[in-house]
């Protein structure tokens, strides 16, 4: 007969008292989405960014063609500068810089309004992907679904593709339906 010394005994306790657990833990149905990745493939993520490059489209034109129209000003005043009226030049000038400023006014509204769209669009759609996580989950009967701050994984475990595939199902039938 082995002899076991008190430690001994309250560790052999605390195994015995961790084997049902262990054991319900086998059972368990754990997953994992990787987030950027569902961001980016999602078509719901590229539906929204389209909409958004749509909506800013005509302003991105109008900096451009203001864009083309400055460098035009910029040339002619470089070459036509030393043949021009001196009241002509400074007019010239003064327009140039009148442009320059114009121009980088509109440009910087239109990255702050961007971003502002960008973050909302984004919020919208981090909303709509945890819904959709969350659901697919609950469908699939995961115990634990974990996306982001993991450092490693099984692949036998991710089931972003899966989660991908319903949102594909999801954006086609949503798209049906409108």
């Amino acid at each position: 007969m082995t002899r076991l010394s008190v430690s001994g005994w309250v560790l052999a306790a605390a195994l015995a008292s961790l084997a049902p657990l262990g054991a319900a833990q086998a059972q368990m149905k754990i997953g994992v989405v990787n987030v950027p990745r569902l961001l980016q493939e999602a078509p719901q993520a590229k539906a929204a960014m389209q909409a958004l490059q749509d909506e800013f489209a005509p302003r991105q034109r109008e900096i451009l063609a203001s864009q083309k129209d400055l460098k035009e000003k910029e040339e002619r005043l470089q070459r036509d500068g030393a043949v021009m009226a001196e009241n002509e030049r400074r007019n010239a000038e003064k327009e140039l810089r009148d442009g320059q400023r114009d121009l980088a006014r509109k440009q910087n509204e239109y990255v702050e309004d961007l971003n502002l769209r960008r973050n909302e669009e984004l919020g919208k759609l981090q909303a709509s992907l945890l819904q959709e996580v969350q659901a697919f989950a609950r469908a699939g009967n995961y115990d634990l679904v974990v996306g982001d701050g993991v450092l490693y994984v099984n692949e036998s475990i991710d089931i972003t593709a899966q989660v991908l595939g319903a949102l594909q199902q999801r954006f086609k039938s949503s798209n049906r339906s409108q």
